[in-house]
Formats: structure tokens, C-alpha cells, sequence
């Protein structure tokens, strides 16, 4: 082929890539060039499936590839006082708002289910704000969506499970910010996690499933767990871990075991392991969705 056709045909390959992406097999149209209307649609259908919340977490998280990642891409909304950034975002991403995103799709079954089944999960009783955010992964994230997911580390890790304990301080982390009003806060609190070693998490990949919430856990740092955010998903080559990331400013792919060389070999030595995070059995069903309003029931129960 003359190389001026070869460098039309390279650009147009590039040109679709950007508002198209791979899933399945079939070529679709990217989250963040899709309006609202047409994610109302896809979340509509996507839950007339027989596919559990897993299966759509992998689904939905597939369609985000190659999702710019942005630190400050999602906040309170355009009226808040500190960080006044979008409650939901299909342009860009950070590790967290991934996950909180390809969650609530997931369980929702058209975009205003979506847009407040996403609040419930991203803040304390869906009340939106800076002080009822859920800021910590371990020590907020999680224990307020324990209606939906429950710490798995022991069971996955086995006889390779390890506790850790540390003091998580609202005060300390609302001063480091800049606010100096802290009533209303959460009190400090000591907290004790189980957590798989990086050294042994090669001895433990079988047991990973499908939807997987991972937390990257510091292994310098006293004061707070979390390090950053990952999930467990599955292509037709296996198990890989699916991240939004600023190591490459997207959102991407990465085999698990080389994955987890990575970490392992970064010097100094950064992370300490891995907590797991998994859909509890009674909401991973086939076709199963939840509607905002029973989250507190949901809770309530828990």
C-alpha cells in the first residue's frame, strides 16, 4: 500500500479508537462520548439481562477503557463550598470514582436510580457534602456500604491473611484542607483490617472473583489505609486487574500477576498488600438491581 493511504488508513483506525472502544467482541460507542439519554438507555438494557451485579460490573467497567484519569473529576456538586466539581462524571476519572461509578451502574436499572443509588454509595446516608463523604476507603468507604459489600481478605487470603491496625482522624485530614469548622465530623478511630501481604498475593489469585473492589494498602503511612482503589475483572485471556490511574493518566488493563510484580518490585518499598472487597452474595444475583429507596432498609438490616 502507498505510505500516504497506509498513514489515512492509521488515522482513521486512531480516530474511531477515540469514540469507540472493544467490548465482547463489539465495537461500541465510549462512555464519554455518550449523552445521558443514551447511558439512561444502556443502563435499561444491561439490566433486562440474567447478568449478576458482578457480570455488570465487568461489563460496565469495560466500556470505561481509556477513560482520562483526573484526580479532582468528581465533587460535591456545583454548589459546594470546597470542591464544588460534578457528582457524576463520564468525561474523566480517579481510582475511586471508578469504582463508585461501575457500582451503581451496576445495580441500578435507569440513570435517576444510577445518579442516586451513586450518592448512597459515595457519602454517609446519600447526604451530600464534604463532612459526609465517605473519604477513607476502610474506614468510611466500606463500613457504609457494608449493605452492599464486605471485606473478603480472610477468606480469600487464607492462611496468608495478616491484621493491621491504624488511627484514621477526620480532624487531622478537614485541617490538612484547610477547614478549620470540624463539628459534625466523625470521631477519630482505631481500626483493625484483615489484609493479604503483596509478598503472598500470588498464592491467592484463584480465589479472586470477577467484580473484586481491591485496596491498595501504604506501607509508610500511619494514619490512613488506602493508597488507592482497583478491580478484579476477566477477559478471554483470564483475570486482570482493571484501574483508573495516574501511573498512565487512564483508564486500563494489566494482568494480574504482573500487576502485582509491580508493586512488589517498586523500591522503596510503598505498599504493604491488598484488602478485598466483594458484592455480597444476596445482591450478586442474576437481573437483581436495587432502588435507592431501599438502601435504607438495605442498611438498616445489615
Amino acid at each position: 500500500m502507498h505510505p500516504f493511504k497506509m498513514l489515512i488508513v492509521y488515522l482513521v483506525i486512531v480516530f474511531s479508537f477515540s469514540f469507540s472502544s472493544i467490548v465482547d467482541g463489539q465495537t461500541i460507542k465510549k462512555f464519554q462520548r455518550m449523552t445521558h439519554a443514551e447511558i439512561d438507555e444502556l443502563i435499561r438494557q444491561t439490566a433486562k439481562t440474567s447478568m449478576t451485579v458482578a457480570e455488570k460490573m465487568n461489563y460496565f467497567s469495560a466500556r470505561l477503557l481509556g477513560m482520562p484519569y483526573k484526580l479532582n473529576c468528581v465533587g460535591d456538586g456545583p454548589y459546594a463550598l470546597y470542591e464544588p466539581w460534578p457528582l457524576v462524571n463520564f468525561r474523566e476519572t480517579n481510582c475511586m470514582a471508578f469504582c463508585e461509578h461501575v457500582l451503581a451502574l451496576a445495580i441500578s436499572d435507569n440513570w435517576d436510580n444510577f445518579f442516586n443509588n451513586l450518592q448512597y454509595i459515595r457519602y454517609r446516608d446519600g447526604l451530600i457534602g464534604m463532612k459526609t463523604r465517605n473519604h477513607y476507603t476502610m474506614a468510611d468507604w466500606l463500613p457504609q456500604n457494608s449493605w452492599l459489600l464486605e471485606n473478603v481478605s480472610a477468606m480469600v487470603g487464607g492462611e496468608f491473611t495478616k491484621t493491621l491496625t491504624r488511627t484514621i482522624s477526620h480532624k487531622q485530614f478537614f485541617a490538612s484542607k484547610g477547614i478549620a469548622d470540624t463539628t459534625y465530623i466523625l470521631p477519630d478511630r482505631t481500626i483493625t483490617l484483615d489484609y493479604i501481604p503483596l509478598s503472598n498475593f500470588q498464592n491467592v489469585i484463584d480465589n479472586l472473583k470477577t467484580g473484586d473492589i481491591l485496596s491498595l494498602l501504604y506501607s509508610n503511612l500511619d494514619n490512613i489505609f488506602s493508597a488507592h482503589m482497583i478491580m478484579i475483572a476477566e477477559n478471554g485471556y483470564g483475570k486482570i486487574i482493571r484501574e483508573s490511574s495516574d501511573s498512565e493518566m487512564t483508564t486500563f488493563d494489566t494482568p494480574v500477576k504482573e500487576w502485582i510484580g509491580q508493586k512488589i518490585n517498586l523500591k522503596p518499598k510503598r505498599y504493604l498488600g491488598l484488602a478485598v472487597m466483594r458484592v455480597k452474595n444476596e445482591i450478586n444475583k442474576s437481573g437483581k438491581v436495587i432502588n435507592p429507596a431501599e438502601i435504607r432498609n438495605l442498611k438498616r438490616n445489615n
